[in-house]
């Protein structure tokens, strides 16, 4: 549909638009550092801003505009409707008034809203509801209310870079807020955005391999992959060659390996060997806020290349595609291990088996082992699947892990466990990692911890855990060292935080709440979060960090918490390639100036 649900919904907005009056103030037309005057005024909580254009505002584009670029990017540009629009009768958005009930798509929608890959496949859905203000569930009840939240407001499925580009030159010539979407696969609610514009860069699954990779700073294997490319496919494409070969991945199958995993950092189960996958990184192709296409490496836009190596998501360009060292396949081995309420109800013994494994950390990220663990949600609980081997026999891990179990038995505590070996870690990894859920809302926060800390303040470390669960949170834990395996050489070539390098233990928090709850409930929640459960967790581990894909945007010191010493370096590099603040994404490089008021909805620069 080229014209359809665009100009149906936007020509009932347009009396509302043409009533509004324009800001007559100087101030909104020389904000520092940029050039649009499309600006919104607005005063919130007696505080003057200059706002991003959103629907009702003076500003937004007209219905022939919209058209245009629908017709510039093929016919690709959408009205947004919530997932489970099609279990509601009407939705009732900011364009428009649709009917949107559908028996069959609605079952549908609501069998696959707990499946990530489901709602990957969506144009906006974010996999984790908080930030979208949970509106429009699946619900059985069709009379129920479906409006749009912070979804976004229109989205482009892009098919080609020329519609990334018009997208991003439309959002800048109009002062719109921008999102852009591969996966949804972020905790922070990047992928979506109250009044925003989607460029959805999925359909990119270009994937290309090559043994003799010549460019600026490497030599030897490497795969390219589009913007869209999800680890489970970059996997099976590196397994499939003979010999196999593997490449650094999150531990989670279906995240993207090209977009907000590499700009965050990006690691996983063989960060021990080869450092995050920015380390890996050799070469990207973008296109910056100008809309203009550029390589970045280490000889061309270098800058660019080093910050889009870890210096924040969505902060410096939009990916197009990204070429990676890849590495030999190995026979692996792994290990389960599960501690259960039914056979430890003692809590003091529970603890006490908690702080013994983890005072294993430093023994095995130095061995060479990667562990994923969870403690909780359910009281005495502690779920380690899996521990990893990467390049050992069973034996081999077994005589690293042997030691633990020794201290469990003579603690008296009762677990169970599972081993395996693998031929490749291919297989390990498709067969030993559990498949991660979608559609919950929570806040999620985390924190690391260095190795100093496991050595000179273990106590105080599983007290703050134990303050965690007391709050009513949550632990993912992830036991790596992104300095283990990689020359110290290689550690300032990306922008990751210098702290990343001597930590041992990467923790996820999660606070359970729900998006539509009300505002003092939402308040709390993040209170508690920011000054109790990873407060706790930063007093007891000073020499931590905090990893901006999974973290707590709104705790304090964020620059320094995110990236450390380099921050300053990447504010400039931010400032040069996008000086008008045409990306966003919460708490990256340059965005102190950005609020998002009025109750989280409009994008605004404080006066």
């Amino acid at each position: 549909m080229k014209g359809g649900i665009v100009g149906v919904l936007c020509s009932a907005l347009l009396l509302a638009v043409e009533a509004a009056c324009a800001p007559n103030s100087d101030a909104i037309t020389k904000v520092p550092g940029f050039k649009p005057n499309k600006w919104v005024a607005r005063t919130w909580e007696g505080n003057n801003y200059a706002c991003k254009c959103h629907p009702g505002d003076y500003c937004w584009p007209k219905q022939n505009h919209w058209n245009n670029l629908n017709r510039t990017v093929g016919g690709n540009l959408r009205v947004n409707l919530p997932p489970g629009a099609p279990c509601y009768n009407t939705f009732q958005g900011p364009l428009g008034t649709v009917n949107t009930y559908d028996a069959a798509k609605c079952a549908a929608v609501t069998a696959g809203f707990p499946n990530e890959q489901f709602q990957i496949e969506l144009p906006t859905a974010g996999l984790w509801t908080y930030f979208t203000n949970d509106t429009c569930r699946p619900t059985a009840d069709p009379t129920g209310s479906c409006t749009l939240g912070y979804y976004p407001v229109l989205y482009i499925t892009a098919k080609t870079v020329a519609h990334i580009q018009a997208g991003i030159n439309f959002a800048r010539n109009n002062n719109l807020r921008l999102v852009i979407r591969n996966t949804g696969h972020d905790f922070l609610g990047r992928s979506v955005g109250w009044g925003s514009l989607v460029i959805n860069t999925h359909s990119f699954k270009s994937i290309s391999t090559t043994n003799n990779w010549n460019g600026p700073g490497y030599n030897g294997p490497a795969i390219t992959v589009g913007a869209g490319v999800q680890a489970f496919e970059a996997l099976a494409h590196l397994n499939s060659l003979s010999p196999p070969r593997i490449m650094v991945t999150g531990e989670c199958a279906t995240v993207g390996v090209a977009g907000g995993l590499v700009q965050g950092g990006g690691h996983g189960p063989l960060t021990n060997f080869y450092g995050f996958l920015a380390d890996t990184a050799v070469q990207f192709k973008v296109i910056t806020a100008d809309g203009k296409i550029q390589t970045a490496n280490a000889n061309t836009n270098s800058d660019l290349f080093w910050a889009l190596k870890g210096g924040g998501p969505a902060a410096f360009a939009v990916i197009t595609e990204v070429t990676y060292k890849t590495f030999a396949d190995t026979p692996s081995a792994g290990i389960n291990l599960d501690i259960n309420p039914a056979t430890n109800s003692d809590p003091a013994l529970y603890w006490e088996a908690v702080r013994k494994f983890h005072s294993y950390s430093t023994h095995f990220v130095d061995n060479g082992l990667y562990v994923y663990y969870e403690i909780g949600p359910v009281p005495n609980t502690l779920h380690v699947h899996p521990i990893v081997g990467v390049n050992k026999t069973l034996a081999q891990l077994q005589a690293v892990v042997q030691p633990l179990f020794d201290d469990l038995d003579a603690l008296g505590v009762g677990y169970t466990t599972s081993s395996e070996t693998y031929g490749t870690f291919y297989d390990l990894y498709n067969a030993m990692f559990e498949i991660e859920m979608a559609g919950n809302s929570a806040l999620t926060g985390g924190w690391t911890i260095g190795r100093q800390d496991v050595i000179n303040n273990h106590t105080a470390i599983i007290d703050a855990f134990q303050t965690v669960m007391n709050a009513g949170s949550f632990i993912v834990g992830h036991m790596w060292s992104a300095g283990h395996g990689l020359p110290q050489s290689e550690w300032a070539k990306s922008a990751i935080n210098p702290r990343f390098r001597n930590v041992v233990d990467k923790l996820i928090t999660i606070v359970p709440v729900s998006g539509d709850a009300p505002l003092a409930a939402k308040a709390e929640a993040q209170n508690r979060l920011t000054n109790i459960v990873d407060g706790s967790l930063r007093a007891a581990a000073p020499n931590g960090a905090s990893y901006i894909n999974e973290a707590d945007p709104f705790q304090p010191d964020w620059q320094n918490a995110f990236w450390g010493t380099n921050y300053q370096r990447l504010l400039q590099i931010r400032r040069k390639y996008d000086p008008e603040g045409v990306f966003y994404a919460v708490s990256t490089p340059g965005t102190e100036r950005w609020e998002q008021i009025e109750t989280g909805t409009r994008l605004c620069v404080k006066l």
